[in-house]
């Protein structure tokens, strides 16, 4: 019989990633970043004219980033380690939503912090994606970690069988963003690590009910 198999995001989940792109926005953007309002698309201004950043601006500002400061980005405390724990119970991959392009610099970043772990890009909603990864697997179950609501509704919609963690690392962002449990696509809500390898790893142990 095949491992299990775990597919988690990078983002919010192994690596802080906003609270870094915030300081470089600020830093020498001149974009001020603030998500007290809870909506990301609200949440990047001009600082010279207080006029929020188009759609196409921000999208602008992202790859920025990702082309040039992913060197900022450090770990999410306990992720480092946890993801080598569960790779001891099962296969790790990663799916992330970088244009494939970045999918090497991706992997030469995790694999700085000590992640062997391949890597797969996507673009849009992860449950097709996730699909393909488990298609080429055959594991013997699989968990998807994400830290974004939407993705777990689309895992939940294209791979039901799959269970689903949702979890954000960044207390910036947690408490703004939709609850993947409330809406019912997640079988859990656990932000910490040390909280969610021990309940990651009795699910991996046990067959799906």
């Amino acid at each position: 019989m095949n491992r299990p198999l775990v597919i988690s995001d990078c983002d919010e989940v192994i690596l802080h990633m906003v609270a870094h792109f915030k300081d470089w926005l600020e830093e020498s953007q001149g974009v001020d970043f603030n998500l007290d309002n809870g909506n990301f698309a609200k949440a990047l201004t001009w600082r010279e004219t207080g006029q929020f950043l188009q759609a196409d601006e921000v999208w602008r500002m992202l790859g920025g980033f990702f082309d040039t400061e992913m060197d900022r980005q450090l770990p999410i405390a306990g992720a480092v380690e946890s993801i080598n724990a569960l790779a001891e119970h099962a296969d790790v991959v990663i799916l992330t939503n970088l244009v494939d392009k970045r999918r090497e610099r991706r992997a030469e970043q995790l694999a700085a912090f000590g992640i062997h772990a391949e890597v797969y890009t996507n673009q849009g909603p992860k449950g097709p994606a996730l699909q393909r990864i488990i298609a080429e697997h055959a594991p013997s179950r699989a968990l998807f970690i994400d830290d974004l609501a939407q993705h777990h509704a689309s895992v939940a919609e294209t791979a039901p069988e799959v269970v689903r963690l949702h979890m954000c690392g960044e207390p910036m962002i947690a408490g703004a963003i939709d609850c993947a449990h409330k809406a019912g696509h997640a079988d859990a809500r656990i932000d910490r690590w040390s909280e969610a390898l021990p309940w990651v790893i009795e699910r991996l142990e046990q067959e799906r009910v």
